[in-house]
């Protein structure tokens, strides 16, 4: 069976309590962490965004558990600081760290003031952005002129083992674009045709995997069709629509129309703990390596008791 993570969403939770979250999973029986990596969140409901990497050393250094990143380099950070802040993690914490590469969405890299890429573009800039990375990683000294640049940078503090880059995907032609030079794969829960479709196109079974699933649970099926309904439906949009808003309030008055029944399959709702159970099993069965759980709702500690005791016994 795959190992268990929590994925630590700091769009809704200050990263204080998502530390005190992620010990009491792993005290729980959860075997992993993963953690987003936003600047702003993706409404106004949802009202935090905390710095990924802070976090990450911390919750490292607080627990034993492998942990993950959805990361993208070349607008908003540059290649060669992530490099060196996964670096300096992997340094501490040995082999622990994986890290997926996107190409980013406009809410948050808007920041710098540059111009939005188009797709291609962006595809472009993240496999210089690799190559750079690995580059570092391997002792070199960099420099770089294309759609990113880099003068004379070295890693002077590096690992034994350099972090896994992982390609995050959303599509077959992203995942088999990604199969050219990621260590591995990680998405997103999509119908089980879907996602085995997206494995096929990856192609190599022997690395990390990665699924996040969002469900929402809790006592009734009411309560968790309204935690969903209130905090992830502007997560309901396909993209481009995804990548190109660029605000919370954005994506707010682009989900005005969505109604509970759109959050169908984007997450996955129910009060019944066996059937998350057979959710995650049908998942498990694909292959994948990794099931992060993101857990809609701003309150992990019931989520995290129940799953703890009902569900993740039963993915043995």
């Amino acid at each position: 069976m795959p190992r268990i993570a929590l994925h630590c969403s700091h769009e809704q939770i200050p990263p204080s309590r998502l530390l005190k979250s992620i010990v009491r999973a792993e005290q729980a029986g959860f075997t992993g962490g993963m953690s987003s990596d936003h600047f702003a969140p993706w409404s106004v409901r949802q009202g935090e965004s905390g710095f990924a990497w802070s976090f990450l050393g911390a919750a490292l250094a607080s627990t034993s558990l492998p942990f993950g990143v959805v990361n993208a380099p070349g607008q908003r950070y540059h290649p060669a600081i992530i490099a060196q802040a996964a670096a300096s993690l992997s340094e501490m914490f040995p082999e622990r760290l994986w890290v997926a590469l996107g190409s980013g969405e406009f809410s948050n890299e808007h920041i710098t003031g540059d111009r939005w890429p188009s797709k291609a573009d962006r595809n472009a800039r993240l496999r210089e952005c690799v190559d750079i990375m690995r580059a570092l990683f391997a002792g070199e000294e960099v420099s770089h002129s294309g759609l990113v640049t880099v003068d004379r940078a070295r890693l002077w503090t590096r690992p034994a083992v350099p972090p896994e880059l992982l390609v995050a995907a959303v599509s077959e032609k992203t995942a088999a674009w990604g199969s050219e030079w990621a260590d591995g794969f990680a998405t997103v829960n999509a119908p089980v045709e879907q996602l085995q479709r997206m494995l096929d196109a990856f192609g190599r079974a022997d690395c990390r995997r990665v699924l996040q699933v969002h469900v929402s649970w809790a006592p009734t099926d009411e309560e968790a069709r309204e935690i969903a309904y209130d905090q992830w439906r502007t997560n309901v949009f396909d993209p481009p629509v995804c990548w190109d808003l660029d605000s919370p309030e954005a994506f707010d008055a682009a989900a005005k129309l969505v109604t509970p029944s759109d959050l169908e399959g984007k997450v996955l709702i129910s009060s019944d703990l066996a059937q998350h159970a057979a959710w995650l099993q049908e998942f498990a069965a694909l292959g994948f390596s990794d099931i992060a759980i993101h857990h809609v709702g701003q309150d992990l500690d019931p989520f995290i008791d129940a799953f703890g005791e009902h569900v993740l016994p039963e993915l043995v």
